[in-house]
């Protein structure tokens, strides 16, 4: 079972755990529905969408890594609120980071909060951010806009943990490299799952 507040429990067999790379789910994971999508927005969207095919979750959990400047480096942040961060149209017009004629607002709200957690606003791109100045974000990510967007329209919870792995500053892609590996013993820790509870 996956308790994340007093209001929102699931049972293990109906989640489904998403992750950009293997390295970020590591063995701690094995028995569970899993997907690891790669990395990006479009590789993210597509994988999750056939997953739901193939088997419909009660829960879409995303984990993974991800840079802050306000954050700490080993904080885990459930992201609740979703940007995305390199949809720039303000040339015809729009607001910057709103997808012109979508419906969708610029800040997309959808996702559970988790008991204990501090919550974030995650900007999500398909670029690694190396030295974001935005005030609308403060956790960068390249894949949780687009999954937080198809199970809000497929309307299914979705809880979304990052692990602060950088700082998306001048240093992001040498501390990723060594934080990464620590993210998926933090979320077993976490959701509680060691080897004698997978079942």
């Amino acid at each position: 079972m996956i308790n994340i507040n007093t209001a929102h429990s699931y049972a293990l067999a109906d989640v489904l755990f998403t992750f950009a790379l293997d390295s970020e789910a590591a063995d701690v994971f094995e028995g569970n529905n899993t997907v690891i999508t790669g990395i990006g927005k479009v590789n993210a969207a597509y994988e999750l969408t056939k997953a739901i095919q193939d088997k419909r979750p009660s829960l879409i959990v995303n984990l993974g890594s991800a840079g802050s400047s306000f954050f700490k480096k080993g904080d885990v942040i459930c992201c609740t609120k979703f940007v995305q961060r390199d949809m720039d149209v303000r040339g015809l017009g729009y607001a910057q980071y709103e997808t012109p004629l979508s419906g969708l607002p610029t800040i997309l709200e959808y996702g559970l909060e988790m008991d204990g957690l501090q919550t974030g606003i995650c900007g999500t791109g398909d670029s690694f951010e190396m030295g974001y100045a935005s005030s609308i974000y403060n956790v960068v990510d390249m894949e949780a806009y687009a999954l937080a967007m198809i199970a809000m329209k497929e309307n299914i919870p979705f809880l979304c943990l990052k692990y602060i792995s950088d700082g998306a500053d001048d240093n992001a892609a040498e501390d990723w490299t060594v934080q990464v590996h620590k993210a998926a013993v933090a979320y077993g820790n976490l959701l509680k799952l060691n080897k004698n509870m997978l079942a």
